[in-house]
């Protein structure tokens, strides 16, 4: 039996932030087997819609960045996850983080909320802030905002997160995989402690039942220090590779760095350039104290060798659940598709074409659904590669982001060089370009039936121009229309004819 003051974990109500990202997407599921009610914070609350768990939270709109749209978020809130950063943002990303924390800590304080749960960085020991990279410094600040706050914190600082979908972990295994011969930066010889994201996600659920009086940071780590070589050749090793051979060279400068990676690895520059920048000084834990609150048992925290195979069979299996890219790329568009006919904003520039199908819809959905990654883009695909090399040249994203799950779509999703808009499972999907462009773009697809019941595919790209820029980069490119659209047009139907039909 229980009383008005029982806090048990099913009586307690969570905040999460950053829920559509990497961790806080895994986070999630985790707090509802824990038993706790989760309430989810999001810019776009559609992004949450296709997850399994979505029936079983509250999700509120707001963001972090608008101290204003946090009104009530708080309320009846115990214990508040701070997983978001402005990472990639623009030269003034620390001051969006700063400002971000400064008022999730004020909202959290005037709300009684009793502990803020915040996943930072590892940090070297015997360097100064002023020294370290701005990404680094940025979350060593944050997580000293809310320790200085009056609200009891516990501050998780973690190096790389190892796990199937993590930056991290995309960035080793794409380096590893592609070059055979690899002539890399010094900071492949810098000692790293990773840490699979079964152990993070173990420690921050806990976190949540730590006692009132801990308020203070813990570095958490996996039981293995080495250099980035070291990750790499084991990386090598347990996925079946040749022997690797690494040769260092110091003058590769961070910059020049994330290009290197930013060229072999779907990781964008922007994103890329924090994490090398972050592998310059050592980052090994300095205690383990959170064992003391959070005890480890047997095989525990786990051994980077079986991290790494844990996530390869997660990546065999299509059990990816999120990724790096599952949060909204920094900077790209998010604006919606306007629905008004006659939209008021300007001009839209239109490319339709329908084509009625020689096979029944559920065979021509497979194939729009199954669009992208390894598939392709079915047309042209030479015209495709050069537009996302283009794209990686301008610090985009580029193709080579590819698909979370190889058959299945839920809004939220990156591909490639689209994020996904909107999905009606057998009708409707609807990308949105995320490629660095003079305007907003859409590529739509849709399942229709045609007057006399036959099966119809009908395909929109969208283009809402930006400026005179916008207007040109239209018209130049119009005239490859017939060849990438129609060509796209043709042979998803011509696809869907081969499909295997499906009791």
């Amino acid at each position: 039996m229980s009383d008005g003051n029982d806090t048990s974990p099913g009586r307690r109500l969570v905040l999460v932030t950053g829920a559509t990202g990497y961790i806080g997407g895994r986070l999630v599921p985790e707090l509802l087997a824990a038993g706790y009610r989760v309430r989810c914070l999001a810019r776009t609350p559609q992004k949450l819609r296709d997850h399994p768990w979505a029936g079983q939270v509250e999700v509120v709109r707001g963001d972090v960045t608008d101290a204003s749209s946090l009104a009530g978020v708080f309320e009846g809130v115990e214990v508040a996850y701070y997983l978001v950063h402005a990472l990639g943002t623009g030269a003034g990303f620390e001051d969006t983080d700063r400002r971000s924390a400064s008022a999730f800590a004020e909202r959290a304080q005037a709300a009684g909320v009793g502990r803020i749960v915040y996943l930072g960085g590892l940090t070297p020991a015997g360097v100064s802030e002023r020294e370290l990279s701005p990404h680094l410094r940025s979350r060593a600040e944050v997580g000293r905002i809310f320790l200085d706050c009056p609200v009891p914190s516990a501050v998780l600082r973690a190096a790389v997160i190892i796990g199937s979908g993590s930056a991290s972990f995309e960035m080793l295994r794409y380096l590893t995989e592609r070059l055979p011969v690899m002539v890399t930066p010094s900071w492949v010889r810098t000692r790293i402690q990773p840490i699979a994201v079964r152990d993070v996600l173990r420690y921050l659920v806990a976190c949540a039942e730590l006692p009132a009086e801990v308020d203070r940071g813990f570095d958490i780590g996996g039981p293995d220090v080495m250099t980035y070589r070291d990750m790499m050749r084991t990386y090598a090793r347990v996925a079946g590779l040749r022997h690797r051979l690494i040769v260092p060279v110091p003058l590769l400068t961070p910059t020049l760095s994330s290009h290197w990676v930013g060229l072999v690895t779907p990781v964008p520059r922007g994103i890329a350039r924090p994490l090398a920048e972050s592998l310059r000084h050592e980052v090994v834990c300095q205690e383990h104290d959170i064992a003391a609150y959070v005890p480890d048992g047997p095989g525990r925290p786990l051994p980077f060798t079986q991290a790494l195979r844990l996530a390869l069979r997660r990546i065999q299996e299509a059990q990816v659940s999120t990724r790096w890219s599952s949060a909204a790329l920094p900077g790209a568009p998010s604006d919606p598709l306007p629905t008004d006919p006659d939209w008021a904003g300007g001009s839209l520039y239109t490319d339709h074409r329908t084509l009625v199908v020689d096979a029944s819809t559920a065979a021509l959905w497979r194939v729009i659904e199954g669009i992208g990654g390894d598939n392709g883009w079915y047309s042209f695909p030479l015209a495709w590669a050069v537009r996302g090399w283009l794209d990686r040249l301008a610090g985009g994203v580029g193709l080579r982001r590819g698909r979370r799950d190889a058959h299945r779509l839920r809004v939220g999703d990156s591909l490639d060089f689209w994020r996904v808009e909107e999905i009606e499972p057998g009708r409707l999907l609807r990308l949105r370009a995320e490629m660095r462009l003079p305007g907003l773009a859409w590529l739509e697809m849709r399942v229709e039936h045609d007057g006399s019941g036959r099966t119809r595919y009908s395909q929109r790209a969208l283009f809402h121009p930006r400026g005179l820029a916008g207007h040109a980069y239209w018209w130049a490119v119009a005239p490859f229309h017939t060849v990438v659209f129609g060509g796209m047009a043709r042979n998803i139907t011509k696809a869907a004819g081969k499909e295997p039909e499906r009791g």
